[in-house]
């Protein structure tokens, strides 16, 4: 029995995410990105009328995976278990064998404007994540659960990058770590 192909829509989006991860958005055309997925460019622009509306989509779909890897490795755990799983999740993600650092920094990183779609979703994504380490470190009776937040925000930022340059292991057992160290029992 043949599966279904997958609707071009979702071909454009699977190609987009793997170019543009491995290679750099600004480094992938629109041409390899019709000729990759098997779609026209008519096809290409009726569903992202430009590419920055595929590299929001790209983005937000990285985001959505993230926000249910998250919820998923906190369900039912106690609040101090449920952040060093929270950590783990970054850590886990500097394993993988194509780790090429944070999707959202590195898009960042060509989309400088702060007004840019792009950005608004890249911003969405990190005030999400500010807002669940937040949210457990109040959990935990940190005195500021502000600051917490941002500090393991950076934490997640420096490990992202130095992830891919670091023993990704040592990044993870770290991450992991700073949990305890940064919110002693």
């Amino acid at each position: 029995m043949r599966t279904a192909e997958p609707h071009p829509k979702d071909r454009l989006l699977a190609t987009a995410s793997r170019l543009f991860y491995a290679e750099g958005i600004h480094a992938v055309g629109v041409e390899r990105l019709v000729s990759e997925a098997a779609v026209t460019r008519a096809t290409f622009y009726r569903h992202y009328p430009t590419k920055d509306d595929l590299v929001a989509a790209y983005l937000a779909e990285t985001s959505r995976r993230i926000r249910a890897a998250v919820d998923a490795a906190r369900a039912g755990k106690p609040p101090r278990e449920a952040l060093a799983e929270t950590m783990a999740v970054v850590g886990d993600a500097t394993c993988g064998e194509d780790f090429r650092g944070c999707q959202f920094l590195n898009a960042a990183a060509e989309y400088p404007d702060p007004a840019n779609r792009v950005r608004q979703v890249i911003e969405d994504h990190r005030q999400w994540f500010f807002g669940v380490l937040r949210e457990q470190a109040a959990e935990l009776g940190h005195p500021e659960p502000d600051h917490a937040a941002r500090v393991l925000v950076l934490l997640r930022d420096g490990a992202l990058h130095g992830g891919e340059l670091d023993d990704a292991e040592t990044v993870r057992t770290t991450l992991r770590r700073a949990v305890d160290d940064f919110l002693p029992a």
